[in-house]
């Protein structure tokens, strides 16, 4: 059998230096980059006059023209010969003056503003819509559990595993952001909100494992018991984490495109909730179980007492 609790101070240092990555790729300035309907602004999608050719080259040349030089670097490549765009918050006339001038070149298909007002309201329904999902899915855990004993340890691990998968969605799309101009956006929330759920599921499943595994007394020392079930889960896991991965993998490859964020965030999502559901839940249980929070510590010597003449 595999000694996966044996190695758990391995994957968990593992995964604290994965959150400490993302962390601070997240807290420095210019990685997590809004879209416009976090920040307001325009979007754009434009495609070719009929019977006629639009390229990559000939759009971009024409946003610098236009002076949206910022927009040029970002725009992507739709199917059927379309781009998409997006740029600052422009008033009425410099919005006339840009459609005119993508006329020239093409046909506007798609022209939407979205004012800063509108998307200051879409981040504070955002963040309200992933704590509630949050709060509800700890409700859940705490009534499942709550027959074991110390129901709270099982609902705090699955928080800490739920949170690592949600830090490294945000730390990987803080990269994408740096390196390849990617932004977050609506569906990005529906995918945090749909990996929360996918996370959830999964470690529940271990952890009802571990539950049953305890209640028939499987094994006297609780190391083995927590071993033994995670062998017994692990292909479940993984089967279902890898028939999840190649679907949106297939999707990426035929749909891509504006859809490409919600993929990306599922993929990365999925992995890491596969990975924190039987390395991160189950071995931080077996921590608190054996009281070795001070190992994660460090040691701090105070200074003994002198007495007398010594």
């Amino acid at each position: 059998m595999f000694d996966i609790v044996g190695k758990r101070f391995w994957f968990l240092l593992a995964s604290a230096v994965i959150i400490i990555v993302g962390l601070v790729s997240v807290l420095v300035p210019g990685g997590l980059k809004l879209g416009i309907d976090f920040e307001g602004g325009i979007s754009v999608t434009l495609g070719p006059k009929e019977g006629e050719t639009l390229t990559l080259d000939q759009v971009q040349q024409k946003l610098r023209d236009l002076g949206y030089s910022e927009a040029a670097g970002g725009v992507q490549v739709l199917g059927e010969g379309d781009f998409f765009f997006r740029t600052r918050e422009l008033d009425e006339n410099e919005q006339q003056q840009l459609r005119s001038g993508l006329s020239q070149i093409g046909e506007v298909k798609d022209f939407e503003a979205i004012s800063a007002v509108i998307a200051s309201e879409t981040v504070r329904r955002a963040a309200i819509a992933m704590g509630v999902a949050t709060i509800a899915m700890l409700l859940y855990i705490a009534w499942a559990f709550r027959k074991v004993p110390n129901p709270f340890r099982y609902g705090t691990c699955a928080f800490i595993a739920l949170l690592f998968s949600v830090l490294v969605v945000l730390g990987t799309f803080s990269f994408l952001g740096r390196t390849l101009g990617w932004e977050i956006d609506p569906m990005f929330i529906a995918a945090i909100l749909a990996v929360i759920g996918y996370g959830v599921n999964d470690t529940i499943v271990v952890l009802d494992r571990l539950r049953e595994n305890v209640a028939k007394g499987m094994a006297t020392d609780f190391d083995t018991t927590v071993n033994f079930s995670l062998v017994q889960t692990l292909t479940r896991s993984l089967t279902t984490g890898m028939a999840a991965l190649l679907t949106i993998l297939a999707i990426y490859l035929f749909v891509g495109g504006p859809i490409r964020g919600l993929l990306m965030a599922l993929f990365v999502g999925i992995v890491a909730s596969t990975y924190a559901s039987i390395f991160i839940a189950s071995q931080l249980l077996v921590v608190w179980e054996r009281g070795e929070w001070g190992r994660f510590l460090p040691k701090i010597r105070l200074p003994q007492r002198v007495r007398g003449g010594e």
